[in-house]
């Protein structure tokens, strides 16, 4: 629906658009259905199972920067000065115009200007009660209806940075990677993430070897960490 190009679009303005479609998909499957989410795409979904009245059983979020992105693409070193980019880039994207026009904006979460990030970001700072938000506790409301939230990553991603984001690490203000347990938001519990960890419906898994764009294709990782949650 939102590809190539038309991913960039801002995030909520996707998942407006998704959601008249899942919306459709749930009402056919009162059982229950389950989100397998790559990449962007995780937290796409997570912005959905966040915001809606949802039968949702099992979130598998493979490869998503659900703590956030702070880092350009490695393939990219050889075209561009990635870590400038890296560097100076917030100064675009935490403006209104960026928040307004472009997905990555919404999740780039840059660990040396975090006041700007919370003034700023119109996304993942919400969900993740970094910026308070009105709606924080229909988002927790709903966030806690999962029965499993899956989270799949590797060391060899080459593009979400740090890969640990995938399982809600994330840098500090010295880069230096801080777990889950530790980050503000699971201590807080603001959006119910300690809760679901505490009842053990929180699944980790983590696998070396795999390139970012082949997470979706790797059999080891479909058989291991997503089929036996289809079921």
């Amino acid at each position: 629906m939102f590809e190539k190009l038309c991913s960039l679009r801002p995030m909520w303005y996707q998942i407006g658009k998704i959601n008249e479609q899942v919306r459709e998909i749930m009402r056919g499957h009162p059982e229950g259905v389950h989100f397998v989410c790559y990449s962007q795409g995780g937290l796409l979904c997570r912005g959905i199972v966040s915001s809606m009245n949802h039968n949702v059983h099992n979130f598998i979020s493979l490869s998503s920067p659900q703590a956030g992105q702070y880092g350009i693409p490695r393939k990219w070193d050889r075209y561009m000065p990635a870590n400038c980019i890296k560097t100076n880039i917030y100064k675009f994207f935490y403006t209104h115009f960026f928040q307004n026009h472009l997905s990555v904006a919404n999740y780039w979460n840059d660990p040396h200007h975090q006041t700007l990030y919370r003034n700023y970001s119109v996304f993942l700072s919400h969900l993740d009660g970094s910026t308070p938000s009105p709606n924080m506790s229909e988002y927790k409301r709903n966030f806690l209806k999962l029965h499993r939230l899956v989270l799949i990553g590797g060391p060899d991603d080459d593009v979400v940075t740090p890969w640990q984001s995938s399982h809600f690490s994330f840098y500090d203000e010295n880069e230096n990677v801080v777990e889950m347990k530790k980050q503000k938001f699971f201590q807080d519990d603001s959006f119910g993430l300690q809760t679901l960890y505490n009842k053990k419906r929180v699944h980790i898994h983590t696998f070396p070897g795999v390139v970012h764009k082949k997470w979706y294709a790797n059999r080891t990782v479909f058989n291991s960490a997503i089929l036996p949650y289809l079921t």
